[in-house]
């Protein structure tokens, strides 16, 4: 399997992500009205709902709207209040190291992958990100040095709330340390259960539980698979290896000789790295968030992509996917 990459620069201007725009926005209308026009909330109901709960962004959300055209049905989805339900993968733990760094893997669905790496100047802080829902983030890094990354919290319960892709880069445009980012998960409602750990320069870290049913809870955990603590989902544990993937990143903070490399190389490998694509639940990228550099590096299996907020540069990068199990890098 071969993917392509690209990495893309927007100011305020907002030409770029026009374009981002035109070419996402067909599958992405599909998607987001799968269910028909009646199922997602009006427009008004979505305007209510950032301006309650993310009222510093509403205006960066209404720039994207009109960008888009102005319509009502991508008015409404660039709010992400309420999408249509999904879920994915995904692990990330802190490296216990002397300088911040946080490791990810983002297993998901091809089909529904934007490709895209987004570094913006939108009126908050520069951040740079995985794009989701052309709006929101997966994964990024501001120019205050806070990273951000999620997994999905294996709870099948959704109810009223945003996708968190754009909470993530709400907590990324307004906040600039853990804690900030922590309280700001912690009050914002979610319509699906996420689990998002925020580091920051000073190496302060925060993982956030969010559910659309129960109290977000805040702990110092430094390691995040597809589970939240007390929950027993046999079904998805089952299905995406969760216990297992903690186990085994617990295991490696351990390891007194473990360096950022060798943690990193960790991701790249089983049982953290997926070959399921098939069941689209692939790791498509791995990414190494480092708050103090403010990079984020990509890695692959046979390649590597570093980018950095205050040296950006656009281009393209084409990605070849193994088919069997391999070893990559040290221990």
């Amino acid at each position: 399997m071969d993917l392509s990459f690209t990495a893309i620069a927007d100011d305020q201007s907002g030409e770029h992500w026009q374009r981002l725009f035109r070419r996402l926005w067909p599958a992405y209308r599909n998607w987001y009205l799968r269910d028909g026009h009646l199922a997602r909330p009006s427009y008004l109901a979505c305007r209510r709902a950032l301006e309650k709960h993310m009222p510093e962004f509403v205006e960066q959300w209404a720039q994207r709207v009109e960008l888009a055209g102005g319509g009502d049905v991508a008015a409404r989805f660039l709010s992400l209040w309420c999408p249509p339900a999904y879920d994915n993968a995904c692990s990330q733990a802190v490296w216990p190291g002397a300088e911040p760094l946080l490791v990810r893997n983002y297993d998901y669905s091809t089909k529904y992958f934007d490709r895209v790496i987004l570094r913006t100047d939108w009126g908050g802080h520069r951040v740079l990100g995985t794009s989701d829902c052309l709006i929101g983030l997966v994964d990024g890094i501001n120019d205050a040095g806070l990273a951000v990354s999620l997994t999905f919290g294996g709870r099948r319960a959704v109810g009223e709330g945003f996708g968190v892709p754009i909470v993530l880069r709400y907590v990324l445009e307004t906040c600039s340390n853990a804690p900030e980012a922590a309280k700001v998960l912690a009050r914002i409602p979610t319509h699906m259960a996420y689990n998002v750990t925020a580091l920051d320069v000073d190496g302060r870290r925060a993982t956030v539980h969010m559910a659309p049913d129960r109290t977000a809870q805040i702990t110092a955990a430094a390691v995040a698979t597809n589970h939240q603590p007390g929950d027993d989902h046999r079904d998805h544990i089952y299905q995406s290896q969760t216990i297992e993937r903690e186990r085994y990143l617990l295991n490696r903070l351990m390891l007194h000789e473990e360096t950022q490399e060798r943690f990193i190389a960790a991701f790249l490998r089983p049982p953290l790295f997926s070959l399921a694509y098939e069941r689209e639940r692939g790791t498509l990228y791995t990414a190494a968030l480092w708050p103090s550099r403010r990079q984020i590096s990509y890695r692959w299996p046979h390649s590597a992509w570093t980018l950095s907020v205050d040296h950006f540069e656009a281009g393209v990068r084409a990605v070849h996917y193994p088919k069997e199990r391999m070893v990559v890098g040290a221990r």
